[in-house]
């Protein structure tokens, strides 16, 4: 059933920019209401962006949800100080007060000696955002056509055998425009799209209830798998889970499946960010230039991949987005770094600043990429002989400073190279060096992923089961 939309939609609508004026316009507009007000330094983001998603339980609309509108950030820098403050409001007047508190903040914030705007020299002067392909220029799904997706997907799920209900299918698309402009010369924007599925789907009853899902988001609506393949794949994944008892304690061999060996890789990721290099809060402050990985395995960043959600022309500080080794054949390259970061630590930002309309600048990753092995998952699971399968996991207790790592699990026993059966109800851990130091990688890596990281078969963790 299609549900009239006009009525059941809960429409959040900001008040805006005058669509005669553009993004660069406004941001303009702020820089110089902000330098008459008394700023001595400014940035300006601006986003204006629309959303719609879309939630269906058993054929039926549950939630339905659209949000559109233009947030504008304001970052005044004085002296050593900074502050940011944002609005929703792009009058005159709404930005006049706006400058003149963010202005009062800075003077009172505490001293920041590394706080700055990128330089002249630094900014990226030569970008062509159309070459990164994150805008879908098609038409974009209706709201009726995103809940016909839903449903099928939903419906999909069901039809597997072992599967008891559907929790539930979702379907959004986003499509949003950035503008970034500085008080000493930056100004530069470009637009993207994503369309995503998904939905969740359980097997068994009461208290033997096991739930898996499945989902996918995209820049392009054509490139997201149909509906009916993400929920066959929730419900054969609730299915596999049926009967899932808990493993034997011990030591043994654990493969992180494909589906969620990235957590692993982010967890790396967290620990090379300059944030935590400045704080001291990493495991891995005393390995740059060192072996982390084993030999011939490199950790790459991309923020020039097409279609990516990680991909982007310049970063939050107008510097040039290029590809750069995070670890080049098993050894630590460097830090992710903003320009704050960068100059505690003595050394150039690599372009990775990001930002929230109302947040300063600081270093996160996009698109990532882990060498794959030449081994495929079969293969791994063959030469495990005896251990676990994660492919879900809950919790994370990791410790900043030395790295060990524990995590609630569940997923697929192996005994003799052959998969058993289900497991839950375990935990798994170790050491983050030791775990990546002999990491076996494999060669399962879906390319169509922002991040493309393989199964990766770490040779023994502990397992706390029955």
């Amino acid at each position: 059933m299609i549900v009239n939309f006009a009525h059941r939609f809960k429409v959040i609508k900001k008040i805006g920019i005058d669509m005669k004026q553009s993004l660069s316009q406004s941001a303009q507009q702020l820089l110089e209401i902000a330098k008459r007000a008394g700023a001595q330094s400014a940035d300006v983001l601006v986003v204006d962006g629309t959303s719609i998603s879309i939630d269906v339980r058993e054929g039926e609309l549950e939630h339905a949800e659209r949000a559109e509108g233009v947030d504008i950030g304001l970052r005044v820098i004085q002296g050593d100080r900074q502050a940011s403050v944002s609005i929703s409001n792009l009058s005159k007047s709404s930005m006049v007060e706006m400058s003149e508190r963010c202005i009062a903040m800075a003077n009172e914030a505490p001293r920041d000696p590394y706080c700055c705007l990128a330089t002249s020299e630094e900014f990226v002067t030569d970008w062509d955002s159309g070459k990164l392909d994150l805008y879908d220029s098609s038409q974009a799904p209706s709201a009726k056509y995103l809940q016909e997706v839903a449903i099928r997907a939903e419906s999909s799920a069901l039809e597997i055998k072992g599967v008891a209900k559907a929790q539930g299918a979702s379907s959004a698309l986003s499509d949003v425009s950035i503008h970034l402009a500085t008080s000493n010369g930056f100004s530069g924007g470009y637009r993207r799209t994503s369309h995503s599925i998904s939905c969740v789907a359980i097997s068994g009853e009461g208290l033997n209830m096991e739930r898996d899902w499945c989902g996918e988001s995209h820049s392009h609506y054509a490139s997201v798998p149909s509906p009916e393949e993400i929920g066959r794949l929730a419900g054969e994944r609730a299915v596999a889970r049926a009967g899932a008892v808990r493993p034997p304690t011990g030591f043994y061999p654990v493969l992180f499946d494909e589906r969620i060996s990235s957590s692993l890789i982010g967890h790396l990721v967290a620990a090379v960010n300059g944030a935590s290099i400045v704080r001291g809060s990493s495991w891995l402050k005393n390995y740059l230039g060192k072996q982390i990985l084993p030999a011939g395995v490199s950790l790459l960043e991309d923020p020039t991949r097409k279609s990516m959600a990680g991909s982007k022309p310049f970063d939050a500080e107008g510097l040039a987005a290029e590809p750069r080794h995070i670890i080049k054949n098993g050894f630590l390259e460097g830090w992710t770094l903003d320009l704050s970061t960068a100059k505690q630590l003595d050394m150039i930002s690599t372009g990775n600043a990001s930002r929230g309309v109302g947040s300063v600048p600081s270093p996160s990753s996009g698109n990532l990429q882990l060498s794959e092995g030449s081994k495929t998952r079969d293969d791994l699971i063959s030469q495990m002989g005896t251990g676990l399968i994660v492919t879900s996991m809950i919790g994370s207790t990791i410790n900043p400073n030395t790295g060990d790592y524990s995590r609630g699990a569940s997923g697929l026993w192996v005994e003799n190279g052959q998969i058993i059966g289900p497991v839950n109800e375990c935990t798994i851990a170790g050491n983050l060096l030791d775990m990546l130091k002999n990491m076996i990688p494999a060669n399962d890596a879906r390319k169509n992923l922002s991040r493309v990281v393989p199964s990766i078969l770490i040779d023994g963790l502990t397992i706390a089961g029955k």
